[in-house]
């Protein structure tokens, strides 16, 4: 117990000092989600900070009565973010829990400003397809 501690606290002192010294750095992501050709709409976006022992959550959205969305996030690092979406549907799907497709972000799509954010568009995804990587998830 005491060395899960130490190690909990030895990483949250390192995580915030590189929060300090680290710079600004913001993207934009949008796109449109279709199920068969037909707007998905009411479809939750989430955006994050891939982290190396946990994922921060930068935004969450969900998708508009025409399947757009539109998520922003800022965060402070030394290194370049890495920034991914997740995307949780029943497109097709009758299970308990939603489909959740990952979408890993490109660094060229950071900028280094926490206000001015360049936009990275997914294009439209036709959540019926079957992606790579695609699995399901209860709790999000």
């Amino acid at each position: 117990m005491k060395l899960t501690f130490a190690i909990f606290t030895i990483f949250s002192t390192v995580n915030a000092l590189f929060n300090i010294i680290g710079s600004d750095q913001s993207v934009t992501v949008t796109g449109r989600l279709i199920c068969d050709g037909q707007p998905a709409s009411n479809v939750l976006v989430k955006m994050y900070e891939d982290g190396t022992i946990y994922d921060t959550k930068m935004d969450s959205t969900r998708s508009s009565n025409d399947g757009t969305f539109r998520v922003t996030g800022s965060y402070t690092k030394i290194f370049t973010m890495d920034p991914k979406v997740n995307i949780y549907h029943k497109c097709n799907y009758n299970g308990l829990c939603d489909k959740k497709l990952t979408i890993n972000i490109p660094s060229n799509a950071v900028t280094s400003s926490s206000s001015n954010s360049r936009n990275y568009d997914i294009g439209t995804l036709n959540l019926a397809n079957q992606f790579s990587g695609e699995t399901t998830d209860c709790i999000h």
